[in-house]
């Protein structure tokens, strides 16, 4: 495989960048010259026909004068390489035959620029063929699939866009180069697929942006039990258009995926209702993956699903996490059980470790065995930024979803749990930007709304901060938080019957079913009522309530912060203790990091 830059003479070529340099300086090269220059480049002394340019340039069923094209784009070289045909140092003709490029080529020496800069890839929804709105979840699923595959080449060099801004483009009519400037990428990947009875045809094609060039295009056909090797197919295609080197298992089937094309349709509805992040989508997913592990119990990425559908109820849903542990973790280790290279099973141990076992220094591990093994997983960017602010380690929560932002920049949420961690920062006018983006992409996500008014609140725009968790709890079918948050804020306007009044709800609902602890004794804190918010902070770390991974780093806790029982409770869990709003913006890494105690 090509260097990814080769120098000739006193010229230096970036393949991956598409451009020529003499000396330092850019040179302009049209499209059918550089097409061509890369042609000679990589055949170095070979003859090369006309014929074969004429396919390479254009095709074989092209009426168009392709003589006066060749002749145009060699002329166009010649001048840019100050070649005398009669003396060539670069370009050699051979009569009634072709070309041959007689120029001595090299690797170019790696530039430290290069090594940082990797090429970025965004895979547009597959375009479903089929006719039938019932088979938009293979499509989609298909499309989440394929940038998890293409993920896992080299991540070094090469950078995927995430399903969430990737979905944002379907049925798109916006051009390539629209996509490709918002998404700040190189690549597109354009595909469509048609399912019908028993046979199912991909049609793929990569794109450059920079020119809007065709690099690659395939079509395959296969019978509905035998297709899934196509993502590998796709990825090997693609990693050599765009001149990474693949990884040793690149292409390889993983042993965590399925042959069983029963198993693996199981698996891509299991992800299409995950990705509503909903309580009724997360409970079909659940019921998807369940389906898909028994269908092929070596089904490592279905493990993995059933794990983070699992790790979602407590956090969305009001579960319980002493009756969702056992099985979020179980299914977390069979899937690295069966494949520890995958990101999504240590991803998963990871989320589970952060917010029902609280073992940092474990989550820390999980996540950055995530990312090692697949950088562009926009889950692990994610919850490993949620960890490191927990922690106080602000900065380097920053960069985590700065990281995360760059993968995944037109997800909602992506911005609004940013607006989240810099709030926890006391960034608040940094927050609020973050959200207003959030905002921006999708109005109707309720904890975006949440987080503003938690903003408000800070900033002293009580009514905004009212307004906000109003919106919240009209859009979020009457999660629990949201009357909470509520209550407190009402409790800070001194409108105390309406703030116990929320208290009421909140424990008659928890004759009913599980309200997390931590819900509670937020109103009461609000109230300035010390003691009974300190025993539902105990509650809820009898009961494993995942918003207590936040405690070091919420705001509203301040008020509680020098009573002896908090600074106890933030001891059991291995929090940081020092949580002044100064040495929260300041906070650095901590010599080391412990699992709470028990």
């Amino acid at each position: 495989m090509q260097p990814a830059r080769l120098k000739f003479g006193d010229y230096e070529l970036d393949t991956v960048g598409y451009s020529l340099s003499c000396q330092g300086r850019q040179i302009k090269l049209e499209r059918i010259p550089m097409e061509l220059l890369l042609l000679f480049l990589g055949r170095p002394g070979q003859l090369v026909t006309r014929d074969e340019i004429v396919e390479k340039l254009w095709g074989n069923n092209v009426f168009l004068d392709v003589d006066n094209g060749i002749n145009t784009a060699i002329r166009k070289l010649r001048i840019v390489f100050h070649d005398d045909p009669r003396h060539p140092t670069f370009l050699l003709t051979v009569t009634g035959r072709g070309y041959r490029f007689v120029a001595p080529i090299s690797a170019a020496p790696a530039r430290a620029a290069d090594a940082e800069r990797r090429a970025m890839l965004a895979v547009l929804p597959f375009e479903n063929l089929s006719g039938n709105p019932e088979q938009e979840y293979f499509s989609d699923g298909l499309t989440e699939e394929t940038i998890c595959r293409l993920g896992q080449i080299n991540p070094e060099q090469l950078g995927v866009i995430a399903r969430t801004s990737s979905m944002a483009y379907k049925r798109t009519s916006k051009s390539i180069a629209e996509i490709g400037r918002e998404l700040a990428v190189d690549y597109v990947l354009e595909s469509s697929v048609r399912r019908e009875s028993r046979q199912i045809r991909i049609t793929s094609q990569l794109i450059r942006v920079k020119d809007q060039t065709h690099l690659w295009a395939s079509t395959y056909d296969r019978d509905a039990s035998s297709f899934l090797g196509v993502q590998s197919e796709l990825g090997r295609a693609i990693a050599d258009q765009v001149k990474v080197r693949l990884l040793p298992k690149a292409g390889v089937a993983a042993a965590g995926r399925t042959q069983d094309s029963s198993a693996y349709d199981l698996y891509l509805r299991g992800r299409y209702y995950w990705n509503q992040l909903t309580p009724p989508g997360i409970q079909r997913g659940i019921e998807y993956f369940e389906e898909a592990v028994s269908r092929d119990p070596g089904y490592a990425l279905a493990y993995a699903g059933l794990a983070d559908c699992y790790t979602m109820l407590p956090i969305t849903c009001d579960a319980p996490a002493l009756d969702i542990l056992p099985k979020a973790m179980a299914a977390a280790r069979r899937a690295v059980e069966l494949d520890d290279q995958l990101a999504e099973a240590h991803s998963a141990v990871g989320s589970i470790k952060l917010w029902m076992e609280w073992d940092w220094a474990g989550a820390e591990t999980a996540f950055r065995r995530a990312l090692a093994l697949n950088s562009s997983y926009v889950t692990a960017h994610r919850y490993y930024g949620h960890l490191l602010s927990n922690l106080g380690r602000h900065a380097e929560s920053a960069d985590e979803m700065k990281r995360a932002r760059d993968v995944d920049p037109l997800s909602p949420i992506m911005h609004a749990l940013s607006g989240r961690l810099m709030y926890q920062a006391r960034q608040y006018e940094s927050a609020l930007e973050h959200l207003k983006n959030a905002l921006a992409i999708n109005p109707d996500l309720w904890v975006v709304h949440t987080f503003l008014g938690a903003v408000y609140e800070r900033l002293g725009m009580f009514e905004h901060a009212r307004a906000g968790y109003q919106k919240a709890f009209d859009l979020s079918a009457g999660n629990t938080e949201t009357i909470a948050f509520r209550g407190h804020i009402l409790a800070q306007l001194g409108e105390r019957a309406a703030a116990e009044a929320a208290i009421r709800i909140l424990t008659e609902l928890s004759k009913q079913k599980y309200v997390p602890p931590c819900n509670i004794a937020m109103v009461h804190a609000g109230l300035g009522q010390v003691d009974q918010a300190l025993d539902y902070l105990e509650s809820a770390y009898q009961t494993r309530d995942v918003r207590l991974t936040f405690l070091a780093v919420e705001p509203k806790w301040d008020a509680l912060r020098n009573q002896p029982r908090f600074q106890a409770l933030l001891k059991r869990l291995a929090l940081p203790s020092d949580t002044s709003p100064q040495s929260l913006s300041n906070a650095g890494t901590p010599a080391t990091l412990a699992a709470p105690s028990r």
